[in-house]
């Protein structure tokens, strides 16, 4: 009997060894994960530019996404329209908080004279616009190409009060055809998106207010 015990105690020493062995190989042999983010797209082209009048201040966000985004590993679709969740390939922050960024740094770049700011603001800063972005679609397909479709809506921070809604839809081919593609074509359309918004505030900060045409007449 003791016999058969320390054998038994053996064969559950041992499997636990090749248990705990076999984990460690199959985790030392599971590739490692790449990490990507947004950024200005590469080019000899300057930044468009957009007159706003100086002092006014914008806050950036919140981008919402689909809910099926909201995760750290890249999203992409096949052919057949199947989504494929990388498990290594993902993106360096949250998806929505790196739109934001982007389209944040585009504004400041695009829109000297103005001021931005991340959402949420300190309360104690006086915000003249919110700019408020849903992407409703993102699709990307390696293989061909990425489509956003977005909405955004201009806030007058101050009275509560929409201003401006507007919806695009932006195509970008994804080269080369793989996660670093896809994150160069997902920055040219976010730089895209930002010049529409850019446009866009600096058509509404532009306008005559009521009292100013008051004035002329």
């Amino acid at each position: 009997m003791r016999r058969r015990g320390f054998f038994s105690g053996n064969i559950f020493v041992c499997a636990l060894f090749v248990f705990v062995l076999g984990g460690c190989i199959s985790a030392g042999s599971s590739p490692a994960s790449r990490f990507y983010m947004l950024r200005h797209p590469d080019g000899t082209a300057p930044v468009k530019k957009f007159n706003i009048p100086a002092g006014l201040i914008t806050s950036i966000g919140p981008v919402n996404i689909p809910q099926y985004l909201d995760r750290p590993q890249i999203v992409t679709q096949n052919d057949k329209g199947l989504i494929d969740i990388s498990q290594f390939e993902r993106w360096g922050e949250s998806l929505d908080l790196a739109i934001a960024q982007a389209v944040n740094e585009d504004l400041n770049l695009m829109l000297p004279g103005g001021t931005f700011e991340m959402f949420p603001c300190n309360f104690s800063i006086p915000l003249d616009y919110q700019v408020i972005v849903d992407i409703l679609r993102l699709e990307a397909n390696l293989k061909k190409d990425l489509l956003m479709v977005a909405q955004w809506s201009i806030i007058d921070a101050k009275a509560k009060k929409m201003l401006f809604t507007s919806r695009s839809e932006l195509s970008e081919k994804i080269e080369p055809h793989n996660y670093f593609g896809l994150a160069d074509a997902l920055s040219r359309s976010v730089y895209s998106l930002s010049v529409q918004i850019a446009g866009d505030l600096s058509e509404l900060a532009n306008r005559p207010k009521p009292d100013d045409r008051d004035e002329e007449d």
